[in-house]
């Protein structure tokens, strides 16, 4: 939406301006490890959140003082667990994801610390020998949802569900521009998979007016 707007538009057609933008509070944005892992891992599910520091911190590391995170929670994906199709036979096909603030520097140097970090505690808490059966390796976080998404600020989630972006609040769906309405994760309802589908039916809906 943002993208669209400052970068597409002529100013004349623009509902919100680049202050509005920069004043919205963004959900966070996230840094990604997707790993093949040449063995099976005891002691994961298909999914399993590692609550094992401090949430607090984290927290306001991504919301009221934001940095790269200190001691990071983090979210593990092993599809493998419950689809073998997705992995080779006895591999693990596994994602590793770090809920971090939006708009922070981002390199390799800073990722290869996180992937290390997240990985020393994978292993702890598993009690397996994960880095060393790694066959595949591929990173993803604010510079890749830009590039792929045009995601303001790298965001992977949209706006904040504060209660001042909250239904009528949020960005409206409809432009300045006759017939162009906006759907996705920055419009109602707001982020996540299933909202972002009932955002495309609402606006579905609202060309049916349109056209009919």
């Amino acid at each position: 939406y943002e993208h669209i707007e400052q970068n597409l538009l002529p100013e004349k057609f623009r509902k919100y301006s680049p202050k509005y933008w920069d004043s919205r509070d963004l959900a966070p944005s996230s840094l990604i490890f997707y790993l093949g892992i040449n063995k099976k891992i005891k002691n994961l599910l298909h999914h399993t959140l590692f609550f094992d520091q401090p949430f607090e911190q984290h927290a306001k590391e991504i919301y009221l003082d934001p940095k790269w995170p200190s001691s990071p929670l983090f979210y593990v994906c092993a599809a493998s667990k419950t689809d073998d199709t997705c992995a080779p036979e006895g591999h693990e096909n596994v994602f590793i994801l770090i809920p971090v603030a939006p708009d922070l520097k981002d390199n390799e140097e800073i990722r290869e610390k996180y992937y290390n970090m997240v990985l020393d505690r994978l292993e702890s808490l598993t009690s397996e020998s994960v880095r060393d059966h790694v066959v595949y390796k591929r990173s993803y976080a604010h510079k890749d949802f830009k590039q792929d998404y045009n995601a303001f600020k790298g965001n992977a989630y949209g706006l904040a569900n504060t209660l001042m972006q909250t239904a009528n609040l949020k960005p409206s769906m409809h432009s300045k521009v006759k017939n162009l309405l906006f759907t996705g994760q920055l419009t109602v309802p707001g982020p996540g998979v299933p909202p972002s589908i009932i955002s495309g039916r609402v606006v579905a809906g609202e060309i049916k007016k349109l056209t009919t």
